[in-house]
């Protein structure tokens, strides 16, 4: 190898460094911002700071083999997220698909039904999000609503919540039969551990909008969402689609478990990709690149 080219791998490797410090810092962020107002400065998990990411780090590439995996098998895999507000359903959501390709794993959160969705069968918004072959959906609550929050806070009728309870099993079954793999997770935190975090959103400029009204309302009914929680995993629990528990309290533990579970929910093998090679760029000797106007830049103010 000549001198120049062992000098640019050697900038290419540097490059390739700096690129994965990005990376670590990207995760950091998030880190320190769900810690800004933490009583205790965000080390209220069991697990040290550098076990946390390089296991973190660790399983995010197991998630890009498994999406190889996916997209190759054209599997379907659709996972529901489900669990009281602010119990860390989106941070464990956000660190799976932190690596993946978006058109491949497409999170799904969708608002209030529209007056022309409530007229529809209840089912109907939800199904139209399912995934097709070589995709993953992660669902960030999911038709489960219609047994958690909609019963409690009596946006349907007795009728159809038990209408809903007893088709979804028949529903998921379909699902399955069709191809799809459904996995549902309930994340479960306990009542001090959601006081706590509902208090530092409301002293929190920058996640206030995290609490809603209705959030606020659901802190009242307590007792009323554990009710209705119990019923929804004794009756929807079937061995085709079973529920996993995911303890939550520590939110570090909770990400981590979650995503290792995932993985093993299924098979996958790395996919061996053909080697890439970068093509030589093509010079047109009479292309002359035009000056852009200085005010067309953003200006620097870093």
């Amino acid at each position: 190898m000549t001198s120049t080219k062992h000098k640019e791998m050697a900038e290419w490797y540097q490059r390739a460094q700096e690129e994965i410090l990005d990376s670590m810092d990207e995760e950091l962020e998030m880190e320190l911002d769900d810690a800004r107002l933490s009583p205790d400065g965000g080390s209220g998990s069991v697990i040290p700071r550098q076990v946390y990411f390089k296991e973190l780090f660790r399983l995010q590439g197991e998630l890009v083999k498994l999406q190889d995996w996916v997209v190759e098998n054209k599997l379907k895999v659709a996972v529901l997220f489900e669990g009281r507000d602010s119990a860390g359903k989106g941070g464990a959501i956000k660190r799976i698909t932190q690596r993946l390709n978006p058109r491949v794993c497409k999170v799904v959160a969708l608002t209030a039904p529209s007056e022309r969705e409530k007229t529809q069968w209840y089912f109907q918004r939800y199904i139209s999000n399912l995934p097709a072959g070589g995709e993953i959906v992660l669902f960030d609550r999911s038709w489960y609503n219609r047994a958690g929050v909609e019963k409690v806070m009596g946006f349907c009728t007795d009728d159809e919540y038990e209408e809903f309870l007893r088709t979804v099993p028949d529903l998921e079954r379909m699902m399955i039969n069709s191809g799809i793999i459904l996995i549902k997770y309930w994340f479960s935190i306990s009542d001090d551990e959601q006081y706590n975090r509902f208090m530092m959103r409301i002293h929190d400029p920058l996640k206030q909008w995290k609490l809603s009204p209705m959030d606020l309302d659901a802190r009242r009914h307590w007792e009323a969402y554990t009710k209705a929680k119990e019923t929804m995993l004794e009756r929807t629990n079937i061995p085709e689609a079973p529920w996993w528990v995911v303890a939550a309290n520590d939110k570090k533990k909770a990400r981590l478990n979650c995503i290792t579970h995932l993985l093993d929910q299924i098979p996958y093998k790395e996919i061996n990709h053909p080697e890439i090679t970068l093509p030589a760029r093509v010079h047109n000797p009479d292309y002359l690149r035009g000056p852009v106007p200085r005010n067309m830049y953003v200006p620097e103010v870093y």
